[in-house]
């Protein structure tokens, strides 16, 4: 779950960087509000790629992972009605 979600943010920062540099080193050549443009289109790409990264997929059980304390651990399983796989 998480080497898809890093192949994800990574692709985004990807076409980040490279709307920058294509903006700015051969796209301002033929037309600059264009260049401007990809800009403030790639400046829009880091916080959803951020997003991307943080979302939960439905797979992720991140609530029944332990807590690393086998007393508190073992008290949510007895409230929970089942056992833990050690």
């Amino acid at each position: 779950m998480y080497a898809r979600r890093r192949r994800r943010y990574f692709a985004l920062m990807g076409l980040c960087i490279g709307l920058f540099v294509l903006a700015w080193g051969v796209v301002r050549l033929w037309s600059v509000p264009v260049a401007v443009g990809m800009c403030v289109v790639a400046m829009v790409i880091p916080p959803v790629a951020a997003m991307v990264a943080n979302k939960r997929g439905p797979d992720d059980r991140w609530w029944d992972d332990p807590s690393g304390d086998p007393q508190s651990d073992e008290w949510w399983d007895e409230l929970d009605g089942r056992k833990r796989r050690r």
